[in-house]
C-alpha cells in the first residue's frame, strides 16, 4: 500500500484514491449534512459557480464561507453544528469553501476517487480506502487543505493526516498521537475564534468538529463538468 502526502499548493498532483482533509469546518459541515439525510454535495471553487449551478439543480441549498462568513444569499454558512440542526433531508448542497472545497476539486482530475475526511469520519475514510487500495493496487493520496506554513495555529488537517496515515498501517498509536494534537491545537488557540460570540463562529462548533469517529461513513466525490464549471459530486457511503 503506497500513501503519500501532499499540500493543497500541490492537489493537482493528487493520484489514486485522494483524501482531502478539511476538519474546521467544511467536510465536518459535509459530514453533519450527511448524517441528517443530505442526498448529495456538490463541491465548487467559486461562489459564482455556486449560483450558476443552480440552474442544473434549482431545488439546491448554497452553502460555505469567504473569510468564514456566510455568503450573502446563501441559506447555510461553513457551521457545523448549525448544519445539525438544519432539515437537509433529501436535500443537495452546493458548498464553496476558501480550502476544502477548493482542494477537493483542484485534485480532482488525477483522482480516481476523491474521499472527504474530517475528525468526524476519520476512521470510516481510512478503512474504505485501506481496502481499495489492496483490492486495486492504487495510491492513496492524502491531501490536508489547511496549512500551517500560512497560520502556525492551523495544524488540525496535517494531524488528521497523520492520524489518517496511522489508521491506514493499523497503528496501536494512532489514538494517542490525536489526542496529543487536539492537545497543542488547544493550547495552540486554535479555538479561541470560537469563543468571542461572533455568529457564524458558534462555540458549539469547537465540540462538533472534535467528535471523533462519530460519522461510521466516507463520502465518496468524483469529477463533473456542467458548462466549464468543474465540480465534486459527494455522495454518502456508509460501511458495513
Amino acid at each position: 500500500m503506497q500513501i503519500v502526502t501532499i499540500d493543497r499548493h500541490n492537489a493537482a498532483h493528487a493520484r489514486g484514491i485522494v483524501i482531502v482533509i478539511d476538519v474546521i469546518r467544511a467536510f465536518s459541515v459535509a459530514g453533519y449534512a450527511f448524517a441528517e439525510e443530505a442526498h448529495s454535495l456538490w463541491l465548487v471553487r467559486s461562489a459564482e459557480e455556486a449560483r450558476a449551478l443552480q440552474q442544473l439543480a434549482p431545488d439546491a441549498l448554497l452553502g460555505g464561507e469567504i473569510g468564514g462568513r456566510l455568503i450573502p444569499g446563501f441559506d447555510f454558512n461553513n457551521s457545523p453544528s448549525q448544519m445539525a440542526a438544519r432539515d437537509v433531508r433529501g436535500k443537495r448542497l452546493i458548498q464553496r469553501t476558501g480550502a476544502g472545497t477548493q482542494g477537493a476539486v483542484n485534485a480532482s482530475d488525477g483522482a480516481s476517487i476523491i474521499l472527504l475526511c474530517a475528525l468526524t469520519n476519520a476512521q470510516a475514510t481510512a478503512e474504505y480506502a485501506r481496502q481499495r487500495s489492496i483490492k486495486t493496487g492504487e495510491v492513496i493520496t492524502i491531501l490536508p487543505t489547511a496549512h500551517s506554513a500560512e497560520d502556525p495555529t492551523c495544524f488540525e488537517d496535517e494531524a488528521c493526516a497523520q492520524y489518517i496515515e496511522a489508521l491506514l498501517h493499523q497503528d496501536k498509536q494512532a489514538q494517542t498521537l490525536l489526542e496529543t494534537a487536539i492537545h497543542q491545537l488547544q493550547t495552540a488557540g486554535r479555538f479561541d475564534a470560537w469563543k468571542q460570540g461572533y455568529p457564524d463562529l458558534p462555540f458549539a462548533d469547537i465540540e462538533a468538529v472534535l467528535q471523533i469517529n462519530r460519522f461510521p461513513f466516507a463520502m465518496i466525490g468524483t469529477r463533473k463538468e456542467w458548462q466549464g464549471i468543474t465540480y465534486v459530486e459527494v455522495h454518502q457511503y456508509k460501511l458495513a
